[in-house]
């Protein structure tokens, strides 16, 4: 049985593009085409980009991974026993990736073959690839980009849950406070932007007030930072750029 690309991105989570990117460099060339040229993918495909995906979310750059997967005299088990051992060192942020490669250890050590979907449920939504290229590009180099990397690599599920959580508290009362008619330098407003900057200190790096000002920026001049916040209200990115930039004023 085979798989169209649109299939086995979806099974794995990541995007067409990234499959397209992974077969353009070798990395993962499928073993079928269609007389169209279509990119067809059979089980061996996909065993072989779930150790892509294990090596990536473990932090192996690509040229690595290629050359870790490509090596003759490797045995697949021996890929597995490998990476679990990565993650059972990092079990606390990694719980459920642990499991996920146990579980593909026992099915090959039993013959058990697993579905495209068991194969990739781990990753659940998140396609690894293009989170590192969009970060990297924008920030790769910097101190905060590095310090958010450290910082994230120690998260757990939950730890994700409740930053999410303290986000979408954040948002509600953004959005009420915008609907009393609060001016963007306002105290609650300002008190707002506060949080919203010790929220990014809090997780991800140091965000000072000059920085926080950029950020503000950024929030409204790039379209997708834009959509996100006035998803949660139409104007909401434009006032908090004017708050975030009066409570920077307000503790210069």
């Amino acid at each position: 049985m085979s798989y169209s690309v649109g299939q086995v991105a979806g099974f794995a989570g990541v995007t067409v593009r990234t499959l397209h990117h992974y077969d353009e460099i070798g990395l993962l060339v499928p073993s079928e085409r269609t007389r169209a040229g279509h990119r067809r993918y059979g089980d061996a495909d996909l065993d072989r980009l779930q150790q892509i995906l294990f090596y990536r979310e473990l932090g192996f750059p690509l040229e690595e991974v290629a050359a870790l997967l490509d090596d003759p005299d490797a045995d697949p088990r021996v890929h597995l026993r490998h990476q679990h051992e990565l993650l059972t060192a990092r079990i606390e942020r990694l719980q459920r990736m642990a499991a996920a490669v146990e579980h593909a250890m026992e099915a090959r050590a039993m013959g058990i073959n697993l579905t495209p979907e068991e194969k990739f449920e781990v990753f659940g939504d998140k396609d690894p690839e293009a989170h590192a290229e969009e970060a990297e590009r924008r920030w790769g180099g910097t101190e905060q980009y590095a310090e958010s990397q450290r910082r994230v690599a120690r998260y757990t599920k939950d730890d994700w849950k409740r930053m999410q959580a303290e986000v979408a508290s954040w948002g509600e009362r953004y959005v009420a406070l915008m609907a009393e008619g609060e001016d963007p330098s306002g105290e609650r407003a300002m008190d707002m932007a506060e949080e919203h900057r010790q929220h990014i200190s809090k997780w991800f790096y140091e965000c000072s007030y000059d920085i926080h000002r950029g950020l503000g920026e950024m929030y409204v001049s790039d379209e997708r930072f834009k959509e996100f916040y006035d998803s949660m209200r139409p104007g909401l990115a434009e006032h908090l750029r004017d708050a975030i930039t009066a409570n920077a004023a307000r503790h210069a």
